[in-house]
């Protein structure tokens, strides 16, 4: 797979993945609803920073798992391959029917940016995601053993999922009542998470098979 075809090939996934409901987006339409615009902005930064953490030690431990333990590398792949296949499972056996905007339970005041980024942080699944999930897009032809490529390469798709998250936020934030009417409709609700599950199983299966 070459850069161009990894770039397009996450940058769906991200895409997908975000529009998909969650504690990110429950954070974005409440704030927006409950707070004003500018509040539900300053979140979404912090949900952007927060990202970034993540990518940074995502980045700095897969470099070096994967140049000093074959065993190591084979771990963090199947590990990595049954979560995601569990993630894909319970999605397609229980699609969630309603999205609440009580699914976070931050208070409605205080540093927004703050909350955004420790609401992210301060999830572990985060961390799991990007440590299953990002490995699977460096373009095959360059030695996944060399730290520094590792490090560019989970950055640039970091960036990726930001850029789209954000683009996400603003849409939520200056559409939120159309927005909120729409991810409360029982089947898209359903539909998406479906969508998703048959991705992260897709993702699973190519993890498990990939080799170093």
């Amino acid at each position: 797979m070459s850069v161009t075809d990894s770039l397009l090939a996450f940058s769906f996934a991200a895409l997908l993945l975000t529009l998909t409901p969650g504690l990110d987006t429950a954070l974005i339409l409440r704030t927006a609803c409950a707070e004003g615009g500018k509040k539900a902005f300053q979140a979404a930064l912090g949900i952007d920073v927060g990202c970034f953490i993540w990518g940074a030690l995502v980045a700095f431990g897969l470099g070096a798992l994967l140049a000093v333990s074959v065993l190591a590398y084979t771990l963090l792949k199947f590990c990595g391959a049954a979560y995601l296949c569990w993630l894909g499972v319970q999605l397609l056996r229980r699609p969630r029917s309603t999205f609440s905007h009580g699914e976070n339970n931050i208070a409605a005041s205080g540093n927004w940016f703050i909350k955004g980024m420790l609401g992210n942080v301060l999830n572990p699944k985060m961390g799991i995601f990007y440590l299953s999930f990002l490995p699977q897009f460096i373009p095959a032809g360059h030695s996944p053993v060399i730290w520094t490529f590792i490090l560019v390469t989970i950055f640039i798709l970091v960036t990726i999922h930001v850029a789209i998250g954000t683009l996400w936020s603003v849409t939520l934030i200056l559409t939120t009542h159309f927005a909120s009417a729409i991810l409360r409709k029982s089947g898209v609700v359903k539909a998406m998470d479906r969508a998703t599950g048959c991705l992260f199983l897709a993702f699973a299966a190519k993890l498990a098979l990939s080799s170093r």
